[in-house]
């Protein structure tokens, strides 16, 4: 709107002003996230380099979980199995563990 009233007038434009300020501010955050994102691609390319350990680790696991399969098929009691559940500490060994629990109780019933 039009108006005459000059103090009216530098109160709009410091207004506006004030406005643009804070708009530049929000684009300089904005930008300031942005230029942060190549140190987050960094991060991914040393998981890459360390790719091979956590490759290693994890067949060294499989390896043992096969290794606890095959013994849980040696054992034939329930109690057995329990107290080794309760032992185990990884999850896998837990599931491997229960599975071999359920597939003697299944043998039982039938």
């Amino acid at each position: 709107e039009a108006t005459l009233d000059l103090a009216e007038r530098r109160r709009i434009r410091s207004a506006i002003r004030e406005l643009q300020r804070q708009e530049l501010e929000r684009d300089e955050e904005t930008l300031a996230s942005k230029r942060f994102r190549p140190e987050r691609s960094s991060h991914r390319q040393d998981d890459k380099e360390n790719w091979p350990q956590s490759r290693r680790l994890e067949e060294e696991q499989q390896a043992a979980l096969t290794a606890l399969s095959e013994q849980l098929e040696a054992i034939t009691s329930v109690e057995e199995l329990t107290k080794l559940l309760r032992a185990a500490g990884e999850y896998e060994e837990r599931k491997l563990i229960r599975a071999a629990i359920r597939k003697l109780r299944a043998e039982e019933i039938e």
